[in-house]
């Protein structure tokens, strides 16, 4: 189980860029989020993963969604399932995280993520973040 911040500021979505830690989708682009520790609520989860890929603190002000997804080939079975909140900024400076799962941050449109080598759940992140009412 995972947990995401779905964070916007000014019109822009933070998103993430997988780094070469995880060699499978790295300079793909990901929400900023990670794993759910044993025992951790996964909103808490959500805003320590937040803070350690971004540098920013954020407050989780709404679930947003939960994504279910399977992978299965030869070499494994696996079914995770992602929690998506979205996030307000409350302090802290954007930096990028060193020696981890992603190596850069960055502000964009709609139009600049879209342009972007994404992973699925970017996706429904775009999709979430810049949906009409």
């Amino acid at each position: 189980m995972a947990a995401y911040g779905l964070i916007v500021q000014h019109e822009k979505l933070l998103l993430c860029r997988l780094s070469s830690y995880l060699a499978l989708d790295a300079g793909f682009w990901t929400l900023p989020g990670g794993g759910v520790d044993f025992g951790e609520d996964p909103a808490d989860a959500m805003v320590r993963e937040v803070h350690e890929e971004t540098g920013l603190l954020v407050k989780p002000a709404s679930l947003l969604a939960i994504d279910s997804f399977k992978d299965e080939n030869d070499r494994r079975h696996f079914h995770g399932i992602r929690i998506i909140y979205r996030a307000e900024v409350i302090g802290g400076e954007l930096r990028y995280e060193l020696e981890g799962s992603t190596d850069f941050c960055a502000w964009w449109s709609f139009e600049e993520a879209k342009a972007l080598p994404l992973v699925g759940l970017a996706n429904l992140g775009i999709n979430l973040a810049f949906a009409q009412p």
